[in-house]
């Protein structure tokens, strides 16, 4: 997917200057969404909509209306003919799509203003750009403490790849029907509350930090099934503080890649030890070089900076060459690997060597 030039030189020279502009043209598309222009000119079907009908209906004035609208031919979100204006493909999508949808909102309400720390980032191993959200050492520790509409960009980022492949690995997961499950990184408690509701005799305990468990508590309360769900609340990364044991399956999702090479090895080496003999540790992980399109591995690539400048400096969306072999330095193995699971998830089912 990667081991070979897609581009003409003319091409590569449009592309480059693409990404010259691209925070303008990033900015402009969102304006364009949110003050309504895009949605006038959709809903204007193929007749098209005049600027003048599109100041009307969106209140703006005129100057606003054109220079969004003449940087939106270029971006090549709308076309015009005989001073109309129509939706492109490409605009429909930004309009529509959910998916993209998600991915500009978390880019602009999480990512957009500490982006420009991410040079400082690399050199210092540290996500400097957490600075414009917060004063925590990682993002973890605030995602409580977010303005709510910041939250929502990202949990409806977090949950919306893994929610498509929840069904389906509720299936393998319980296909050993186990009675004692550890749920690291628990966040909100979405996958405990799937787990109890798949099985009723199954018990579950959350591994989490304080700001997540206490969400994750009130909803098992909630849903009734507080005698079921059991809490073991700790910073993952003490390692002075032992893990839980004696469980049957341990699962992880969109987890480990929130962490480095030497923690993850860390995490995975006391999984080992909390994991009873014939248990399994259930990984789910999107890795950038198992994707069916590029435009897929693409978003991951982009989203492994995410955690350089913002998230905590130093992980990724892994590759899983590098990946599997924390698996091995950890004294694990895999077992199995299914990469159909949702929309571009990988599910691992890992057990002791």
């Amino acid at each position: 997917m990667f081991n070979k030039e897609t581009k003409t030189a003319l091409q590569a020279k449009e592309a480059a200057l693409w990404l010259a502009f691209a925070p303008i043209a990033f900015q402009a598309t969102r304006a364009l969404r949110d003050m309504g222009i895009l949605k006038a000119v959709s809903d204007s079907g193929s007749a098209g909509i005049t600027i003048e009908e599109i100041m009307e209906k969106t209140n703006m004035n005129r100057y606003a209306v054109r220079v969004l609208l003449e940087a939106g031919l270029g971006i090549e979100l709308v076309i015009v003919n005989d001073k109309k204006y129509t939706l492109t493909k490409t605009g429909y999508f930004i309009l529509h799509d959910q998916l993209t949808r998600i991915n500009m909102d978390f880019t602009q309400d999480i990512c957009y203003k500490g982006m420009y720390h991410l040079e400082e980032s690399l050199r210092t191993g540290k996500p400097e750009g957490l600075k414009e959200l917060g004063p925590w050492d990682t993002i973890y520790p605030g995602l409580s403490l977010l303005p709510p509409a910041v939250g929502k960009s990202w949990f409806d980022f977090d949950h919306y790849y893994s929610d498509l492949a929840t069904p389906a690995a509720l299936d393998i997961v319980f296909e050993n029907k186990p009675k004692r499950l550890l749920d690291i990184g628990g966040n909100t408690g979405k996958w405990a509350l799937a787990c109890t509701a798949k099985d009723p005799e199954v018990e579950v305990t959350i591994f989490d930090i304080p700001g997540q468990a206490n969400i994750a508590q009130q909803k098992m309360k909630d849903a009734g099934v507080e005698n079921r769900v059991h809490f073991h609340i700790a910073n993952i990364l003490h390692e002075e503080i032992p893990f839980p044991k004696g469980f049957d399956a341990i699962w992880m999702s969109q987890f480990l890649d929130c962490f480095s090479e030497a923690e993850i090895v860390s995490i995975l080496s006391r999984c080992r030890e909390a994991l009873n003999d014939n248990g399994t540790i259930y990984i789910l992980e999107p890795f950038w070089n198992r994707q069916q399109f590029k435009s897929a591995a693409f978003c991951l690539q982009q989203t492994s900076l995410y955690f350089t400048a913002m998230a905590n400096g130093n992980s990724q969306m892994y590759h899983t060459d590098d990946f599997f072999q924390c698996i091995t330095d950890a004294g694990l193995v895999v077992a199995e690997e299914n990469n159909k699971m949702g929309l571009n998830y990988t599910l691992l089912k890992v057990k002791k060597a």
